[in-house]
């Protein structure tokens, strides 16, 4: 069957070409939404807000309509109107935003195909069956992470495959590489398979790859050239040498998954994000960003994140001294996870065969899962019934991605299967300060019952599988800014501070932020290539600062969020200090451990301050000086800015950027 394209009303899209977005912290959220989601059209001008939100309903209702029409379902044209116009209302207002995936994605050619896999924010693959999958998990993780979806893996392959080498005696195979996503994949795959079946050795030939700077029209940004592959290859070749005719090592998996996640940083893709766990017993594993143990993998072992699956009712205090250093690593409770939506509920054992989680560990997951996050401002509501109304919505854009296929068979078989989705929160510091704790309770109880509600009525409508966990907590980031929400569960730094944005210095958007009245100069040590964009931030009166709380308090919010809100998970950066609080982090864990099931920590040192930092502390008085010379911000003229695309979960915390 033929695929149909959806279209909002002309006339009630003609009612939203001249309101004024509400974006956040003065200016921050529409600068933020310009330089990352905001695409160029064919006439050379970049997307406005109105046109963005367009783009992504058409798209969420396209794939809504050709699911229903392809299985002859019965499709109601004008109730899909109806509800499209509604979600659109929801998305402008900011009651709800997908996650940057969609913001960026839905409804572009990257989505008109078969290949739905970019809309989803994160994965995991274990590396339990790699001597039955052999390059598979590796080749999988480079393939998501292209994409742009954040992947976690483990190290539970290490030992059960043989590292055989190349067979040299046999003719030597050379691979033309094609100047594609695929290609690449399917070079790192031929080469991996060369030392695990003791295949002929691989050479490659780059020649075909387009050389640097190029534009790449389908996924945006421009061509790195051959250089990170070839790079990747031989750093391979160096971390299997080594391991030939032996058992494949902890070490080795990790090094593999995290030089790829170095080759896509330099590559086509400008971020990555990885989640590793490990055995907390084990001390290679827990050395490996121990840079004077093994300083060969400091030029790439800062591609991810490194957790632990820790035992319940383990002895945390050889890892609690390794956090204190440097925060990792963090802690995963795979019992926890499998066997407990929500805390507040009963062990159930639905998500048996979870495996893992993503990078910032607000989803549970099983190996080769992918699954979408959209976010919900509570504190951009008036009432409950409101938010209640907003949760269909947001449930509805989830749910609805789910029905996209990609070209993983494993992975398109566990999420017909659990269709798992992630409805986040955000601005809980602002809803609790100005709400209560109290309400913000009434308000998850009520919203996480009424998403199961409608969960069952759309799953019967789009007769698929109920969804095996619908609720999480994402840290969020630069999607929140546009709501001018905080974080997730997370609290400002402060009141009023400085945010500060990189843009490129031939950016399009540098006149009207300079003509408004913004402070725009020079990147410190980048002159010649970035500017830095000044933005005065005011996140709100009687907003705690995370500095006044103990990490007691941000571990018990972590677990009241988990207990009520999150089947799925919460994640949570708890910062501390390492000197008041350093030896409070084992009581810590021995008693949050049951009410869990991720964790991270993050010291804070009293570092001194450095130029342009991203955060600046400042007072009120500076606060209201800046404000007063800025005017009206007016980006509707732009033209050909190139979106800096926010990968995964939309974090600082979670993803790796390669220019710092």
């Amino acid at each position: 069957m033929a695929k149909h394209t959806f279209k909002l009303s002309e006339n009630f899209i003609d009612s939203y070409k001249r309101k004024k977005a509400p974006f956040g912290f003065n200016g921050l959220g529409e600068l933020v939404y310009m330089r990352t989601y905001s695409r160029i059209k064919d006439n050379d001008k970049n997307e406005m807000w109105w046109e963005t939100v367009k783009r992504v309903v058409e798209g969420t209702y396209s794939m809504q309509m050709n699911w229903i029409e392809s299985y002859q379902l019965g499709w109601n044209p004008w109730q899909a109107q109806r509800s499209a116009q509604e979600m659109y209302a929801r998305i402008f207002n900011m009651k709800f935003l997908p996650p940057g995936r969609g913001l960026w994605a839905m409804g572009t050619p990257i989505t008109k195909g078969n290949n739905f896999a970019a809309l989803n924010n994160c994965a995991f693959v274990s590396t339990e069956t790699l001597k039955d999958d052999i390059a598979k998990p590796f080749c999988f993780l480079m393939d998501a992470s292209m994409l742009g979806v954040g992947v976690g893996f483990d190290t539970k392959g290490a030992g059960t495959l043989e590292v055989k080498g190349p067979n040299f005696r046999r003719s030597t195979e050379t691979f033309v590489i094609p100047d594609d996503r695929e290609g690449w994949v399917d070079s790192v795959r031929l080469l991996l398979e060369s030392y695990f079946l003791g295949t002929q050795q691989v050479q490659f030939d780059y020649s075909k790859i387009r050389a640097a700077g190029e534009l790449i029209k389908t996924f945006g940004g421009v061509s790195s050239g051959p250089e990170p592959l070839k790079e990747a290859h031989n750093d391979i070749r160096k971390v299997l040498d080594k391991d030939v005719q032996k058992p494949i090592s902890i070490t080795s998996i990790v090094d593999i998954m995290n030089i790829l996640g170095k080759c896509v940083v330099s590559g086509n893709v400008r971020r990555t994000a990885e989640i590793v766990f490990g055995d907390p017993q084990d001390n290679e594993y827990l050395d490996l960003k121990n840079y004077k143990v093994n300083p060969d993998r400091e030029q790439y072992g800062w591609t991810s994140n490194n957790s632990i699956f820790a035992e319940l009712g383990m002895d945390y205090s050889d890892v609690c001294e390794r956090v204190k250093i440097n925060g990792e690593p963090g802690f995963a409770w795979l019992e926890n996870m499998k066997h407990y939506g929500r805390m507040c509920d009963k062990s159930n054992g639905h998500d048996i065969r979870a495996a893992g989680g993503n990078p910032c560990l607000e989803q549970t997951l099983e190996s080769y899962e992918l699954c979408c996050l959209v976010e919900t401002f509570p504190n951009n509501h008036d009432s409950l019934a409101d938010y209640l109304k907003t949760l269909k919505y947001a449930y509805l854009y989830a749910k609805t991605v789910t029905l996209g296929k990609t070209h993983w068979p494993e992975t398109n078989r566990v999420m017909l299967r659990n269709r798992r989705i992630g409805c986040s929160v955000s601005g809980i510091a602002q809803f609790i300060t100005y709400n209560g704790l109290d309400s913000l309770k009434k308000w998850l109880k009520s919203g996480y019952n009424m998403i199961q509600e409608y969960d069952k009525q759309y799953s019967e409508w789009l007769a698929v599988p109920r969804s095996i966990k619908t609720t999480s907590v994402k840290p969020s980031g630069t999607v929140s800014l546009l709501a001018g929400a905080t974080p997730g569960v997370h609290y400002p730094e402060s009141q009023f501070y400085i945010r500060r944005i990189r843009l490129s210095k031939h950016s399009s958007l540098i006149d009207p932020l300079e003509k408004a009245g913004y402070k725009v100069e020079p990147a410190f040590g980048s002159e010649d290539t970035t500017i830095v964009v000044e933005v005065p931030v005011d996140a709100g009166d009687g907003v705690k600062t995370v500095k006044e709380l103990t990490i007691w308090e941000q571990l018990s919010l972590a677990a009241f969020m988990q207990k009520y809100w999150a089947d799925n998970q919460v994640s949570c950066t708890v910062t501390f200090d390492p000197e008041q609080e350093g030896d409070q982090l084992e009581p810590a864990l021995d008693y949050f451990q049951y009410q869990l099931k991720g964790i991270s920590f993050l010291p804070r040192h009293s570092a001194g301050a450095y130029k342009q930092m991203p955060y600046e502390q400042i007072t009120e008085k500076k606060y209201q000086k800046m404000i007063s010379k800025i005017s009206k911000l007016s980006f509707r003229q732009v033209k050909g800015n190139e979106a800096i695309v926010e990968r995964f979960c939309d974090s600082d915390i979670c993803e790796v950027d390669i220019s710092g």
